[in-house]
């Protein structure tokens, strides 16, 4: 009866040091204010029912109402402890008799507490609650001494120390579970958070950046594909997971992208590589991808990580670049070949001017000057590509120019059958250029279209404005036309359809439309003529 008495106690109160644990659970774990006075008053309403549920033996009343006090003096501190052990005294002395022994040995107990606390405040729990339950034996057993409760009796003195010392133990048990298990739930609390943001942070770069991201598996197949394939290629991510990669892929560059994937989980090295996807309007993109192996637990490639970027745009550039890097070195060594041409050639020509002079019978003089006016005529092109011209800018009205150009081209039209048809907006088209380059220009593109039309007809030169600020001069014959495969090499140096042409005439007529900010573009259909668009930035006084 005696033990089942204090196993009781020792239930009730495991359960009552459980109880806060359990309520602030569902407050978050956030730390309670006033806790130190809120937990020495629930200390002390613990030690009031172990009280009530002392029982009495051999004349004296237990309880475990000791094991509370430890407890709040070791986790609330001298305030907490002070309020639990008055709490338990004042209860005790509403009990029952024997208040001598109760007041003296609380009142030494308290002040050893308090004392004792000064000296291992910054002891761990342990530690502090170890050398409070000493304090509390030594105290027992003086108090036993003093007031010779039952002296015959040692083995219920040490069982009573015992059953209170395991009150303290099952109470320390329990609160430093529950704290262990609250300091873990707010480690994971906080690593699932991190975790969602990079998560959230991860899935933000990955659905707004345009390169497209993939993941291979070890079998070659894509376990995921980025939001971006949508934008960037046209497929929706059901389309994506359905078809082998290599299916999307130019079939020129099937090989390589295989080979450099085995090469990669073979050798866990990241490597890059270009090849072309198929988009899904049917046209290919360039990309230039990096491909970065990702180990598994067992230190095995399991993934490879696609980060692909279109670099189309930089293909254009580079080709630009290059073209300008030809241009400059043809228009030097033009230049610089015209430069010596030009000296024996004039010597030549006046020694045939002069045989003609001297010699009207001889039948190949005139024939000799037409080559060599031919010869004079490249040349100064040739300079003129790779000389710096002297460039004086005026203010230009492109319908003066036009109309000036078609009266010195109108004698050649007739006399091919070609008739020219003019057009434009009642709008103002003033612009600051060289009004002679620009002449030039126009000069060029109609010769050309009066030598695409051997058989006659009309060539129509419409002018209008192509937004707010740019002049649209059209182009439009009636010739045989040019093969689309052609027109992206219309401007290359020594590249033209013609017989005897030279490419240098269309050459010089983009470097011209360069110098003046515009931009000039070919589209034509074989048998049915070619329009040429010639555009020019207008001043801002033609604006509104």
């Amino acid at each position: 009866m005696f033990t089942m008495s204090y196993i009781v106690n020792l239930s009730i109160f495991s359960l009552m040091v459980c109880i806060p644990a359990v309520i602030q659970s569902f407050f978050n774990f956030r730390p309670i204010k006033y806790a130190r006075y809120l937990g020495g008053l629930y200390g002390g309403l613990v030690s009031i029912v172990l009280v009530e549920m002392s029982f009495g033996q051999k004349g004296y009343i237990y309880d475990i109402r000791f094991a509370p006090i430890i407890l709040s003096f070791t986790y609330f501190g001298p305030i907490g402890g002070m309020i639990t052990a008055g709490l338990a005294l004042a209860a005790r002395l509403s009990s029952t008799g024997h208040w001598a022994p109760a007041i003296i040995g609380l009142l030494i107990l308290v002040c050893s507490f308090l004392l004792l606390h000064t000296r291992i405040s910054r002891f761990s729990t342990v530690k502090k609650v170890i050398y409070f339950s000493i304090i509390y034996v030594v105290i027992y057993f003086i108090n036993v001494i003093i007031f010779k409760v039952l002296p015959g009796e040692p083995f219920f003195h040490l069982q009573y120390l015992f059953f209170v010392l395991m009150g303290v133990t099952l109470g320390v048990l329990l609160i430093e579970s529950y704290s262990k298990l609250y300091r873990l739930n707010n480690r994971l609390t906080e690593m699932y958070k991190m975790i969602e943001e990079g998560e959230s942070k991860y899935k933000l770069i990955a659905e707004n950046t345009s390169d497209l991201i993939k993941v291979m598996n070890r079998d070659h197949s894509i376990c995921y594909f980025s939001p971006s394939h949508k934008q960037v290629l046209g497929y929706h991510m059901e389309e994506l997971e359905k078809i082998e990669l290599c299916q999307f892929i130019h079939p020129e560059d099937v090989a390589l992208f295989r080979s450099k994937i085995v090469d990669i989980f073979q050798k866990r090295e990241s490597d890059s590589m270009e090849f072309r996807l198929l988009h899904k309007d049917g046209s290919w993109i360039e990309f230039e991808s990096r491909c970065m192996p990702v180990s598994g637990e067992n230190k095995e490639i399991e993934h490879i990580v696609i980060i692909s970027r279109d670099i189309s745009e930089r293909k254009k550039s580079e080709a630009i670049l290059l073209q300008s890097e030809k241009l400059s070195i043809v228009g030097e060594l033009a230049a610089g070949v015209a430069h010596e041409i030009r000296n024996p050639l004039t010597t030549i020509k006046g020694f045939v001017q002069l045989v003609k002079a001297q010699n009207s019978s001889f039948e190949y003089s005139e024939l000799l000057l037409n080559e060599l006016e031919r010869i004079e005529t490249i040349t100064s092109e040739m300079l003129a590509l790779g000389k710096p011209q002297a460039v004086k800018l005026v203010r230009t009205d492109l319908r003066d120019l036009l109309e000036n150009t078609l009266e010195l081209l109108s004698p050649q039209a007739l006399m091919n059958g070609i008739q020219f048809n003019l057009q434009w907006e009642d709008e103002l088209f003033y612009m600051i250029g060289e009004k002679n380059q620009l002449k030039q220009v126009v000069l060029n593109v109609l010769k050309n279209a009066i030598e695409a039309m051997p058989l006659g007809g009309e060539i129509s030169i419409d002018l209008k404005k192509d937004g707010e600020a740019i002049g649209l001069i059209t182009i439009k014959d009636q010739g045989c036309g040019i093969p689309a495969e052609l027109l992206p090499r219309l401007g290359e140096p020594f590249y033209s359809l013609k017989e005897k042409g030279t490419g240098l005439g269309l050459m010089i007529c983009h470097k011209i439309i360069k110098q003046h900010n515009g931009t000039i573009r070919y589209s034509s259909m074989e048998n049915e003529g070619t329009v040429v668009e010639i555009r020019l930035p207008l001043m801002i006084e033609n604006i509104g």
